[in-house]
């Protein structure tokens, strides 16, 4: 009991500090990141301002995301602030009624402190050819991955992490 007493005064006296003892919860946790590229895209044309809807291929693969990732449950799922990224997320937010948020990808690594500093373990990241692979990069501490190839749309990438460092990664074909 006087070790209950005395951790309670702890962490009380912490908090009366201005210590946030949450952080130190978060990074101790293990967490899973899905990264993937949106799935295939129409053809851009001069109304869609550079930000076309996914083709009817890219929505049959949308739905074969979901199929494929909703047993790693994501509890949050950022996108790019485009429709082809937030077009891939529809059907696995829907399925798991879990808010699409968007992520700036010229601030991953604001993205990342984020994610380390929540309670959160499981997420959802859909990016680009190009930011999917710098995430994974970014996460990893070195630079591992390169761009993706223009017509790569069928895999995804598992990141399992343990106290903020990359213990496994594992890229699946949907």
């Amino acid at each position: 009991m006087f070790i209950f007493k005395v951790a309670g005064s702890l962490v009380f006296l912490l908090l009366l500090l201005g210590f946030d003892t949450a952080p130190v919860a978060a990074q101790s946790s293990k967490k899973t990141i899905i990264l993937v590229r949106h799935a295939e895209k129409l053809p851009p044309v001069d109304t869609d301002n550079g930000d076309p809807d996914l083709a009817p291929e890219g929505r049959e693969r949308a739905e074969r995301l979901m199929q494929a990732i909703k047993k790693y449950k994501p509890q949050e799922i950022f996108v790019t602030d485009y429709k082809r990224t937030r077009q891939t997320a529809e059907p696995i937010a829907n399925l798991r009624k879990v808010q699409i948020q968007t992520y700036d990808p010229v601030k991953q690594a604001d993205l990342i402190s984020k994610m380390m500093a929540s309670k959160t373990k499981r997420y959802l990241i859909i990016g680009h050819s190009n930011t999917t692979p710098t995430l994974a990069n970014l996460l990893m501490k070195k630079e591992v991955f390169k761009q993706l190839p223009d017509p790569e749309y069928g895999v995804f990438w598992v990141i399992r992490m343990k106290k903020s460092v990359v213990t496994k990664i594992e890229v699946f074909p949907y």
